[in-house]
């Protein structure tokens, strides 16, 4: 019975679009996140410390990115790189970390869509562009979303070069937050959204 069980879980994780990609190491070694304590919890020096000022999503992700030897980059940056000519031209590139549906329902003009949960599906398309680029941005829905930092993760051991890859660690949340144009529907569609500063 836990023979048949067993195959039948591994079949339907095999043909669901959002199955485990069984080869995939989803805990990699050397990875240490900060978890918090629990308030009022520890010795009276532990309690003293809880005056400090409270980082936000966007300033731990920054912190664990630089702890996996990644860059950063923030809004204004983000738009600087949008709107440099070089994006036109190939040397920007802007990755979108997250699954078709919201992908397909609004990313950044030009990005492309590349989910690090099926890497497999996407690097024929998203690798010749990497590696013509200069650099590229790699976003998802910002704060303590990780799937930007994944993809990062995957594209630099395939062969992309470190010092190209920057998270945008705001996101697309930010993004349409800041009034920038969104494209819906497949890369380079022209089916824009918003407005361009």
């Amino acid at each position: 019975m836990a023979v048949i069980g067993a195959a039948f879980a591994f079949g339907a994780n095999l043909v669901s679009p959002r199955g485990l990609a069984l080869t995939r190491n989803y805990f990699p070694a050397g990875v240490s996140r900060p978890v918090p304590a629990a308030p009022g919890v520890g010795s009276p020096r532990d309690v003293a410390s809880t005056n400090l000022p409270a980082s936000s999503p966007a300033e731990l992700l920054a912190v664990r990115l630089k702890e996996q030897g990644l860059q950063s980059v923030d809004g204004r940056q983000a738009e600087q790189l949008f709107h440099d000519p070089r994006f036109q031209q190939g040397g920007v590139a802007f990755i979108d970390a997250r699954d078709e549906q919201h992908y397909r329902e609004g990313h950044i003009p030009g990005a492309c869509e590349f989910d690090p949960y099926y890497p497999e599906k996407y690097f024929p398309t998203v690798l010749p562009v990497c590696q013509a680029a200069e650099q590229i941005v790699v976003y998802c829905n910002g704060g303590d979303c990780d799937d930007s930092e994944s993809a990062a993760i995957l594209l630099r051991d395939v062969g992309i070069a470190n010092r190209k890859l920057f998270v945008y660690t705001g996101g697309i949340p930010e993004w349409i937050t800041n009034g920038l144009p969104v494209e819906i529907g497949g890369r380079n569609s022209g089916n824009l959204r918003g407005t361009s500063k």
